[in-house]
């Protein structure tokens, strides 16, 4: 009875493994025998009627131009506003909107009633020191000496802030005449350029740091951009400025602001541009064109090659009819290119249209429901 049983046994187990390779062979016979091994097999037609496209992997540099919104201001750097540093009254303007100025020259004429106090605090200090050194060292006591000579650097110092030159501190220093100052002073320009504003009239009291003449250079102008997000861009990467009439003007990134603006939560790009011909004016919106990415070659692959298959960053790859899903570590992406750093080799085929196509018949067959090809 029990050999009986095991003879039964060995025959059904026989039966079994002849439906297996029954069932193994009808599949190799229908073409799908690889079904289950994970890639995607398409005729030429089905591709095509697929919208498949193929891109190689290659090392290529990844440069792409970004065009962002602009507005030309003054150049800080290049710049001065002309204030007074004592109350004062203006007497006479010397210089109009739109002037050029030189280094040095007078802008307005101011009288004070501090600078005359101080002047004449120079005279006298001025006087005591002349007669202590007429005495000499060994006639006064040291102190004496020191102090005259002391309060003549200071009261000389004091005039000198208020706003002479020095060389008129020293003609005052050297004077007798106590009337002949009457605390008048001229405005001088610090630098050389073009009167941008001079918001002042005659007769008018002016208080210290109240500007009365801004004057600028416009040999450069700065042109300041605005993003959200600002391009991964360095000091000293070229730019170029679009005005509206087309006119391309070269110029360089000289600072990323790293602070965002509070209103608008947007990074501000500054550039530096040679104002040839006077070209660009402040308060001028413009374009600004910048070169971004890596310029050294690496291995990339279109972005719409990527997709995601069991949350991993993956691409079909062209093995003849076949494509196989291939994980890949990605980096930075530079326009429509997107740096692979590993899973792939150059010259690798990989689906740079169609993937979505490809990703639905191999989710459709890895869940029992058809066949991936």
């Amino acid at each position: 009875m029990i050999a009986a049983t095991r003879v039964t046994a060995r025959v059904i187990a026989i039966i079994v493994a002849m439906g297996v390779w029954a069932t193994a062979a009808a599949d190799a016979e229908d073409g799908h025998g690889d079904e289950e091994t994970g890639f995607v097999s398409l005729s030429r037609q089905e591709q095509a009627e697929a919208g498949i496209e193929i891109e190689r992997a290659q090392r290529r540099p990844l440069r792409t131009t970004v065009a962002l919104p602009a507005e030309v201001v003054v150049n800080g750097y290049q710049s001065a506003r002309i204030t007074p540093k004592i109350p004062a009254v203006v007497e006479s303007r010397h210089v109009h909107l739109g002037d050029v100025v030189a280094a040095g020259q007078p802008v307005a004429t101011l009288s004070s009633v501090a600078m005359a106090e101080a002047a004449g605090e120079l005279m006298l200090a001025a006087y005591e020191w002349r007669l202590v050194r007429e005495l000499g060292a060994d006639a006064v006591s040291g102190r004496r000496y020191a102090e005259a000579q002391t309060a003549q650097r200071q009261a000389m110092a004091k005039v000198i802030a208020y706003g002479l030159t020095d060389e008129q501190a020293r003609e005052l220093a050297a004077s007798d005449d106590i009337g002949a100052f009457a605390g008048r002073f001229d405005l001088l320009a610090p630098r050389a350029g073009t009167v941008f504003s001079d918001d002042f009239v005659v007769g008018e009291l002016v208080e210290p740091g109240r500007v009365l003449v801004e004057v600028v250079d416009e040999s450069t102008v700065w042109v300041e951009a605005r993003a959200a997000e600002i391009p991964d861009v360095a000091r000293n990467d070229p730019a170029v400025v679009v005005a509206d009439d087309g006119h391309r003007i070269r110029g360089k990134v000289v600072q990323r602001h790293h602070r965002l603006d509070e209103a608008t939560r947007t990074q501000a790009l500054r550039i530096e541009v040679d104002n040839v011909d006077d070209a660009l004016h402040p308060g001028q919106f413009v374009e600004v064109e910048l070169e971004t990415g890596l310029p050294e070659p690496v291995l990339a692959v279109p972005q719409s090659a990527v997709t995601l298959l069991d949350d991993r960053e993956s691409v079909f790859r062209m093995e003849g009819d076949e494509f196989h899903p291939v994980p890949v570590s990605t980096g930075r992406s530079v326009g429509p290119w997107v740096v692979v750093r590993a899973g792939l080799e150059p010259g690798d085929r990989v689906v740079s249209a169609g993937v979505f196509h490809l990703k639905s018949l191999l989710l459709k067959s890895s869940l029992g429901s058809g066949h991936a090809h």
